[in-house]
């Protein structure tokens, strides 16, 4: 059965193999059921319900890639994308979660729509690579500073205003000292908390130096054993690890589809679809090419049906009660364990639902624990740095602009939009306007129409 439905030996693969890249891929992103909660419950939702969603969706959506693409590729909620869904759009914004959840179903519909015409891929071949590049980077560091501030090693204080000009003049004039307080700073080292934190850190870092699969997981669990013993975390009477689920907490059709539209959410829901849509091909690509699936004409059979699964994933995600689902890099820990089919992804959502069954233990898991996660994971996204030509002005300003602003601005879509004009005008202005393609300047138009006409 196994080998008419995934074609194990064209593929040069067996039940074996694929069930231990399953259970490798899985080890590498599990993180997610800790992560995702602790992110999602900053933006006030249950963190249960937030388990629960992303248990099910990564199982359901993993399950339907192996089944119906035949790809070694999991799928769960995206980092990045759900900083921004919590700290941008809920948070800094002030808009309800259940608002912004229907904003990422209605970014799932286009984002399907994208897909089932193909405009996704002239999309995609139509931005610059750079910017692509770029916006891995951008949100990399923007994951890093949001760990940081959950840990507690860095303090943000975002509510200070610093002097103005006419004050330091008059400063100057009558002698008055002047005193700056930094708005980003160090924190107490004094804390257990933060030292928790660090300790973490440095014990995920080993470990991934070492690389050992799982690295994430097993430093979260390690950090959240000592967080016990240091009585940061307290154990509840009667505690057992394994219980059946608890459905009673749950965001499930919980989303205000018609307040996103309501509201104007057109930009939000651009961002969510337009960092899925680079972030996934990018995905895609690069593990169905590790994979060994790509032709001898250099496409990739069956990369439609991918799309379409993942651009499925975000709506359901959204019914369930969490931000975007989309395609794992993490995945590529799975094909390099030997996985070559769809077996692959549907072992490693079958963990995931498995997965449901240890909500008790994933209540323990406490933000020290999971905030050197976040961190660690902007290290990995700052890699795509070495791709930008920093030689070439055009090129690397854009560039700059759209990774310093994500961080700095707390908003990915600044980030972007900068980048978006930025790169055609400094094409334009040297003469080199025809290496931008034609849609990018659509883009830079409704970036700047947006930002002119629509601020508040």
């Amino acid at each position: 059965m196994f080998e008419k439905l995934f074609e194990l030996s064209s593929r040069k693969t067996n039940v074996r193999t694929e069930v231990v890249a399953g259970i490798t891929t899985f080890m590498t992103m599990a993180y997610i059921l800790f992560v995702n909660p602790s992110i999602l419950g900053s933006a006030g939702m249950d963190k249960n319900a937030v388990l629960l969603a992303t248990a099910i969706g990564a199982g359901v959506v993993s399950i339907m890639m192996g089944l119906f693409v035949n790809y070694p590729i999991a799928l769960a909620p995206g980092m990045g994308l759900n900083a921004f869904y919590a700290f941008t759009v809920v948070i800094g914004m002030g808009i309800t979660w259940q608002v912004a959840l229907g904003a990422v179903f209605i970014s799932g519909l286009i984002f399907i729509l994208l897909t089932v015409t193909q405009v996704r891929q002239l999309l995609v071949e139509g931005m610059p690579t750079v910017l692509k590049h770029a916006i891995t980077v951008g949100i990399g560091l923007f994951i890093t500073i949001i760990g940081l501030k959950l840990s507690g090693i860095m303090s943000i204080r975002l509510s200070l205003i610093p002097p103005t000009l006419e004050k330091i003049v008059a400063a100057k004039g009558n002698g008055t000292p002047l005193s700056f307080e930094t708005i980003i700073e160090m924190g107490q080292f004094t804390h257990p908390e933060i030292l928790l934190s660090v300790f973490g850190l440095v014990v995920i870092g080993v470990l991934m130096a070492r690389q050992i699969k799982g690295s994430i997981l097993i430093g979260i669990f390690t950090t959240t054993i000592v967080g016990i013993m240091m009585g940061i975390v307290t154990i509840p009477a009667g505690f057992s690890p394994i219980a059946m689920p608890d459905f009673s907490h749950n965001a499930f059709w919980a989303l205000d589809i018609q307040g996103a539209l309501n509201m104007g959410l057109m930009a939000i829901i651009f961002t969510f679809t337009f960092v899925e849509l680079f972030d996934t091909m990018g995905t895609l690509v690069g593990t169905a090419s590790k994979a060994g699936l790509m032709d001898k004409k250099g496409k990739f059979p069956g990369i439609g049906k991918a799309m379409l699964v993942d651009a499925t994933g975000v709506s359901l995600g959204a019914l369930l009660g969490t931000s975007t689902i989309t395609s794992y890099v993490e995945s590529a820990a799975g094909v390099g364990a030997g996985g070559r089919t769809g077996l692959t992804a549907i072992v490693c959502g079958i963990l995931f639902l498995l997965s449901l069954f240890f909500a008790p233990l994933a209540g323990l898991i406490p933000t020290a624990a999971t905030a050197p996660a976040l961190i660690i994971v902007g290290a990995l996204m700052l890699e795509s740095v070495r791709q930008i030509d920093f030689n070439d002005f055009t090129e690397s300003l854009p560039a700059f602009l759209t990774i310093v602003l994500m961080p700095f601005t707390y908003s990915i879509a600044n980030g972007i939009s900068a980048g978006l004009v930025m790169y055609p005008l400094l094409k334009l202005v040297t003469g080199r306007g025809r290496e931008v393609h034609w849609i990018v300047y659509i883009l830079a138009a409704l970036v700047v129409f947006r930002f002119v006409f629509l601020a508040e």
